[in-house]
C-alpha cells in the first residue's frame, strides 16, 4: 500500500496548492484619466473597496415610510446593493431591470438566500417613488411571494453621503437639466456588511451574480456543483468579473485524475483479495468431502 500512500499524498498537496486565493486590488491604472473626459463626469466613478465595511447604522426610509437602518438587511444573509434614482431618465430603470432580470435566473430566492436592497442618492425623493419601483421590480421578478426580499430605501443627504463614501461612488448633479451623472453597477455583500463583489454595467452574467452570492455567503448558499465553480473560476477586480482559472482547472482535472487511479488500484487489490479468499476456500471444501468418504 505504499505507492497507493504516496499518491494520496501527492493530491493532496495540489489540491492544497490550488486553494491559495490571489490578493485582489483595484489598480490605480484603472479607468480613463480624468483631464479627457467631460466636466460633468469628472467627479462621477464606482470604485468599490473589496472587503470594505459598509456603515449599517444609516437611517433611511423604506418604501413604506418605515424608518429603517442598513442593518435590518444584513445579519444571516448577502445583500445584494445598488445605487440609483428612481426619477432617473434611463440608466437607472437599466440598472434596476438588469439586477431584476440576472437574479431572476437563479434558483436562489430574494427574502430566503438573501436581500435586495436599492438606495436612492437623491435627497428629495420620496417612499412613495420607492414603492412604485419596488412594485415593478417584484412584477418583473414573476415571484410575488419574495416581496419581503425587495427593499427601496430614500434617505437624508448625510446618510446617502455616507453611503456612497464608503462604496466609493462618486455622482454630480446637473441643475441646468435636474440630472445626475452617475455611474452604474452593483455590489455583493457580506451578511456583516462587507463589500465581497462589484460588478459594473446594467447587464450582470446570471453566472457572475450566482457565484458572487455563494461567495458573499461564505458558503451558506449554493450546490457542491456552485463551490466546484469557486474553484475553478476567479474573480477579477479590474475587470469585475468572474473568468476561468486554467491553472486551477488543470489541478483540479489532476486531483480528479489522481483520484481515479488510487480508486481503481484500490478496488483491483480488493477483488485480488477476494478472488484469493475463494480459491482458499475450494481446497479446503474438497479436502473435507474427501475425509467424509
Amino acid at each position: 500500500m505504499k505507492e497507493v500512500h504516496h499518491i494520496v499524498a501527492t493530491a493532496a498537496l495540489l489540491l492544497a496548492a490550488g486553494t491559495t486565493l490571489r490578493a485582489q486590488s483595484v489598480p490605480a491604472s484603472a479607468g480613463p484619466a480624468a483631464s479627457a473626459m467631460p466636466a460633468v463626469l469628472q467627479n462621477v466613478g464606482f470604485e468599490p473597496p473589496l472587503n470594505g465595511q459598509m456603515p449599517l447604522d444609516l437611517p433611511f426610509r423604506d418604501e413604506t415610510g418605515r424608518s429603517v437602518q442598513l442593518r435590518d438587511y444584513f445579519g444571516q444573509k448577502p445583500v445584494v446593493l445598488a445605487f440609483v434614482y428612481y426619477r432617473c431618465p434611463m440608466l437607472c430603470d437599466q440598472v434596476e431591470q438588469g439586477v431584476v432580470g440576472a437574479l431572476r435566473m437563479l434558483s436562489f430566492n430574494p427574502g430566503r438566500d438573501y436581500e435586495v436592497v436599492f438606495v436612492s442618492f437623491d435627497a428629495r425623493e420620496t417612499p412613495g417613488m420607492a414603492a412604485e419601483k419596488k412594485k415593478k421590480a417584484v412584477a418583473h421578478f414573476r415571484r410575488p411571494e419574495t416581496d419581503s426580499g425587495w427593499h427601496f430605501l430614500t434617505g437624508s443627504e448625510e446618510s446617502i453621503g455616507t453611503a456612497t463614501k464608503a462604496a466609493n461612488f462618486r455622482f454630480s448633479f446637473d441643475a441646468k437639466n435636474n440630472l445626475f451623472s452617475h455611474a452604474s453597477g452593483v455590489m455583493i455583500l457580506t451578511p456583516d456588511g462587507r463589500i465581497s463583489r462589484y460588478f459594473y454595467g446594467v447587464e450582470f452574467p446570471g453566472r457572475d451574480m450566482r457565484l458572487g452570492l455563494v461567495d458573499a455567503s461564505a458558503g451558506k448558499i449554493g450546490s457542491p456543483i456552485d463551490h466546484v465553480l469557486l474553484f475553478c473560476y476567479h474573480y477579477d477586480p479590474s475587470t469585475a468579473r468572474y473568468s476561468a482559472s486554467i491553472l486551477k482547472i488543470i489541478r483540479l482535472g489532476g486531483v480528479l485524475t489522481i483520484l481515479c487511479i488510487v480508486g481503481g488500484i484500490l478496488i483491483y487489490r480488493r477483488r485480488e483479495s477476494l478472488a484469493a479468499a475463494r480459491n482458499l476456500r475450494q481446497p479446503l471444501a474438497g479436502g473435507l468431502e474427501r475425509g467424509a468418504h
